[in-house]
């Protein structure tokens, strides 16, 4: 906890005066993360880390049921790598560091610092697999990556941040496919229902793609001032990397054959798309399957009943502990009880526990939601039973809640100076007809400062025309400001 408990009251700048500021107040104040002396980069403080590894444990277990297992691969990646794929190193060469020096002696070869690890990894498949018997190969990586971005912001956008990536091969087109949609079903299903933050979802464009990439799908959520934040993608690399790092293998013919490979990512950037797709003016809101702490004892009442409430508060929190509900209690007395609640409020947790004199005569407690702020008093006797209920509660309600912000602020424009109003005027994505020109798309960005986010699986209108040049539309594409 930081020094001075008293900084984490003070007022947070509300969302529609300066969303900016506020997400930098909440995160500050909620203890999530330092500015580390290095530009751009910042120190994962063990708030903000615990959701790392909730997400970790949770993407861990899923990937691991379906085949998947982690590995690593350097963080050092020799440039002649890059050149084996022309399209990759032209679209990481800006934010490329590179490493000259090292032992006082200049580098034979100039070292990248990871940006992505589709070479080094492309490099040793094409170690590890000779025949179709090694095929299909499913590895995920948890590691640290660095892009130097020009302009940053914690979490979302930084020189260094941490990620998973997937890295697989396979025997054909069909199942290489097959994998890239499967995960990003994973994804979809892991944000929508632990995160409750909905998402679009669908398939990048062509100017939008990873570069290297046969084909990009994202899933693209909505912030509460209506920017887009990409959550994840998974991409089909058909079998242009297999190409250029002779990853090869003896078909079941005996005929040597190109293998086809995918790679699929999440990172910390997810973070930063909890916080702002969740919080409000009191701070972070937690969904209780990612919240750290779920449930927050706040003993009350005087001085002289104190060791009684504490004792018995004492208890409660064992019992919570023992049914697998992550607990904290806060019995510190050098702080009143309404500074507690609004700490934990300003922290996000999913309910707070009041216990004083009065409750232990009746029995009870007395339960608070922070995502509605309304209280409750509950029998001693049946929380165990009735916590859980609130919190899968809490859940539903926090996804549901997010998911009606995202339907309202959806718009569909059926000409450019339609689409450039919404864009500049309201907030939100908009549905827009594309003829499949990459002049139109940059259009768009030129003249309402959106991109295209996906073109979505299941549109919820088809667009007849470009809303560019009025020739039909071959997609209806969502565009909308992002992060």
């Amino acid at each position: 906890m930081a020094k001075g408990n008293k900084e984490f009251v003070k007022e947070i700048t509300p969302q529609d005066e300066d969303f900016s500021r506020w997400y930098i107040d909440v995160i500050r104040k909620a203890d999530l993360m330092d500015y580390a002396p290095v530009r751009g980069c910042i120190v994962f403080k063990p708030d903000g880390y615990e959701l790392w590894e909730a997400c970790q444990e949770e993407l861990n277990r899923r990937f691991k049921a379906t085949g998947h297992r982690n590995a690593y691969f350097p963080l050092f990646i020799p440039e002649s790598f890059f050149q084996k794929e022309k399209e990759h190193i032209e679209g990481f060469n800006p934010e490329l560091p590179w490493v000259t020096e090292a032992g006082g002696e200049k580098l034979e070869e100039r070292l990248a610092v990871r940006p992505t690890s589709e070479t080094i990894i492309g490099h040793m498949y094409s170690q590890w697999i000779q025949s179709y018997r090694d095929l299909p190969l499913l590895i995920n990586q948890w590691a640290n990556v660095v892009r130097w971005e020009k302009r940053t912001l914690p979490f979302l956008r930084t020189s260094e941040f941490l990620w998973q990536e997937g890295h697989t091969a396979h025997a054909t087109a069909e199942e290489a496919d097959a994998e890239t949609k499967r995960m990003l079903d994973i994804y979809i299903d892991f944000v929508e229902n632990f995160l409750a933050i909905p998402v679009f979802q669908g398939q990048k464009t062509p100017l939008e793609k990873f570069a290297g990439a046969v084909s990009t799908f994202s899933i693209e959520a909505m912030m509460r001032d209506g920017k887009a934040l990409q959550a994840a993608t998974s991409h089909n690399l058909g079998q242009n990397f297999a190409k250029g790092f002779d990853i090869q293998f003896t078909d079941k013919d005996n005929t040597l054959q190109y293998a086809y490979t995918t790679s699929w990512g999440l990172s910390t950037r997810i973070l930063g798309a909890i916080i702002m797709v969740h919080g409000d003016n009191r701070g972070l809101a937690l969904p209780p399957k990612i919240a750290p702490t779920q449930v927050i004892i706040v003993p009350i009442g005087p001085q002289k009943e104190r060791e009684r409430v504490v004792q018995h508060a004492t208890e409660l929190f064992e019992r919570l502990q023992k049914a697998g509900i992550r607990t904290r209690m806060d019995a510190r007395d050098d702080v009143s009880p309404g500074w507690k609640f609004n700490e934990y409020e300003m922290r996000g947790v999913p309910i707070r526990l009041e216990i004083g004199p009065r409750d232990l005569d009746a029995n009870q407690v007395v339960l608070a939601r922070r995502d509605t702020g309304t209280k409750e008093p509950v029998s001693m006797d049946t929380l165990e039973a009735t916590i859980p209920l609130w919190l899968n509660d809490i859940q539903k309600h926090m996804f549901e809640t997010a998911k009606k912000f995202k339907e309202d602020n959806s718009h569909i424009a059926g000409s450019l100076p339609e689409l450039a109003d919404i864009i500049n005027n309201q907030r939100g994505f908009v549905l827009a007809g594309w003829c499949g020109n990459d002049a139109c798309e940059l259009s768009i960005k030129e003249q309402t400062g959106a991109t295209s986010r996906n073109i979505p699986f299941h549109p919820p209108s088809t667009q007849e025309l470009c809303v560019v040049c009025g020739k039909p539309a071959r997609h209806s594409v969502w565009y909308a400001k992002s992060y």
